[in-house]
């Protein structure tokens, strides 16, 4: 087996991996227990319960993270929100090679993010947020710029080595 796909598989399992983190820590955060418990009340009011808890008003929870700040633990949610969405953006272009296209990138970071959000909003495992799809996604393109400058800075290695 040949280096590169050696490495390419690697990458691919280290992404599985880190998909399996983000929904243990933002779907499946409680206990298995309180799960259960929330999975037995699931009912027509419960999903109409998460419609009215939910924020469809886009920088509601920013606003109210940044006017409360000295109650709340605001850098925490929101340095968090943007934090674990940042290996999506660095590590899907090596997974998917047309994932290399920021919008294709962004398209699948929005749908990742949109499909949790709504598995919340129905399921009472969380709160369906408007807000959270946004920093989220920012957090994928920043692991996407950061893709860019590292692709960047090796093709400079690699045309250092050649010339010198």
């Amino acid at each position: 087996m040949n280096d590169r796909l050696f490495q390419k598989k690697h990458v691919r399992a280290i992404f599985f991996l880190y998909l399996l983190v983000v929904i243990k820590v933002i779907i499946f955060k409680y206990p298995l227990e309180q799960l259960m418990e929330i999975a037995a009340t699931w009912e027509k009011d419960v999903i109409l319960e998460g419609l009215d808890t939910a924020n469809f008003t886009l920088f509601k929870t920013i606003r109210m993270y940044i006017d409360y700040s000295y109650k709340l633990n605001s850098f925490e949610n929101l340095a968090g929100n943007i934090v674990v969405f940042v290996p999506f953006g660095f590590l899907f272009p090596y997974v998917i090679s047309r994932g290399r296209n920021f919008f294709i990138m962004l398209l699948h970071a929005f749908l990742l993010v949109l499909g949790i959000e709504v598995f919340q909003l129905f399921s009472a495992f969380g709160a369906f947020d408007v807000d959270d799809i946004l920093l989220n996604c920012f957090g994928a393109v920043l692991g996407y710029m950061a893709y860019l400058v590292f692709e960047t800075m090796k093709k400079w290695r690699r045309n250092k080595k050649r010339r010198g």
